[in-house]
């Protein structure tokens, strides 16, 4: 009997807290419902201001989120099958087919200008100086290029239509330079959310023909399916650091370039670049010998061609020459003497244009023993 207390007392209280709990739920739901409302009636007020036709890149950095943003967020708090979150194998498939579509290829101008590349190297000192842990995150100066498109070319078949196509661009690009050769200033130093660190190019007439340029090669690619949706801004830079390339460094506390480090050289005037030549080339492939990236074609525009040797180059080729005619010289006079029954124990015969000199040498010696005899 006196159990049947305790089992009447207990119920009411059980009922009471599954009440409290719907009540949660049903407020937690309000609350939620509230939220999407107010972001939807955000995102049309959003649209109504000026710059509501602005990137989405923009849109972050004024600190909104745009409509895709919020749509991404609810759908991947919902899952795309009402409530269901996606499954291990359909985010391992996400994963790959993201992975198999990074880029691989891009078009770009080769840094050629030994000015350049000196005054870039002057300034990686300069910061490795102050900064000894930034090294990894410099960009080897043989491999300095301005980026024209990047793209990822599936196969080999992909590649040759690249390589293809790219020479078949050379009457349009020449009709653009106008028979004139497109140089291009570079000066003084900038950031990209101080994680990139590059050399700016110069406001001018060049910058209008260089845009033409790649929004030309854009265009040619994307007519043959080469180039993906949205690879469409295009901001003219010499990357000479990026903290990408060092991801340790995070770990280590250095998440940013702070600017200090290279701000004698931020009006420095680096050179002038006359594009020689436009190249496909692989971001995966061995490097080539000379350390820039494995180049499957170039296009040659103006300046001096790849193929013409520099200053420093023809001084080697001209020692190289003299060496080797000096070398079948020496060795055409070791195969006459061996010919004319010369040997390890004969005398040497003289080079010509001496002989007249042992003649003398020999008469003289033979009015000597004459002498003697007498």
């Amino acid at each position: 009997m006196e159990g049947q207390p305790e089992s009447t007392e207990s119920a009411p209280a059980g009922s009471s807290e599954k009440k409290t709990r719907r009540k949660m739920r049903r407020e937690k739901r309000k609350l939620m419902k509230k939220q999407l409302k107010s972001a939807d009636t955000m995102d049309n007020f959003m649209s109504e201001l000026p710059f509501s036709l602005t990137s989405p890149t923009t849109w972050k950095e004024l600190g909104f989120s745009s409509s895709e943003t919020t749509q991404k967020k609810r759908k991947r708090k919902r899952g795309d099958s009402g409530g269901r979150v996606d499954s291990e194998e359909d985010a391992d498939k996400k994963k790959k087919k993201k992975e198999s579509q990074r880029p691989n290829y891009f078009v770009s101008i080769p840094i050629t200008n030994t000015q350049i590349s000196s005054a870039v190297s002057e300034v990686q000192e300069a910061i490795l100086q102050q900064e000894p842990r930034l090294a990894k995150a410099m960009i080897p100066v043989p491999t300095l290029h301005i980026t024209l498109l990047v793209t990822h070319l599936a196969s080999q078949e992909q590649v040759d239509l690249a390589a293809s196509m790219l020479s078949q661009l050379k009457p349009s690009l020449a009709e653009l330079l106008g028979g004139r050769n497109l140089v291009l200033p570079f000066s003084g130093i900038s950031h990209f959310r101080k994680e990139v660190v590059f050399v700016g190019l110069a406001p001018g007439q060049h910058r209008h023909t260089l845009d033409s340029l790649a929004e030309l090669l854009r265009s040619r690619f994307e007519e043959q399916g080469l180039l993906q949706e949205g690879n469409r801004g295009f901001e003219p830079h010499l990357t000479i650091m990026k903290l990408s390339r060092a991801s340790k460094l995070r770990s280590q506390g250095i998440k940013r370039v702070d600017p200090a480090l290279y701000s004698n050289y931020t009006n420095k005037f680096f050179g002038d670049q006359t594009v020689e030549r436009v190249d496909l080339c692989s971001m995966l492939k061995k490097k080539q010998q000379d350390g820039y990236y494995h180049t499957e074609t170039s296009l040659q525009l103006g300046g001096r061609r790849r193929s013409e040797p520099d200053e420093a180059e023809l001084l080697r080729v001209s020692r190289r020459l003299v060496e080797d005619a000096v070398n079948r010289a020496l060795q055409q006079y070791k195969q006459e003497t061996l010919q004319n029954g010369g040997g390890p124990n004969a005398t040497a015969p003289q080079p010509p244009g001496n002989t007249d000199e042992p003649a003398t040498k020999t008469d003289t010696t033979a009015n000597s023993t004459t002498d003697n005899r007498k």
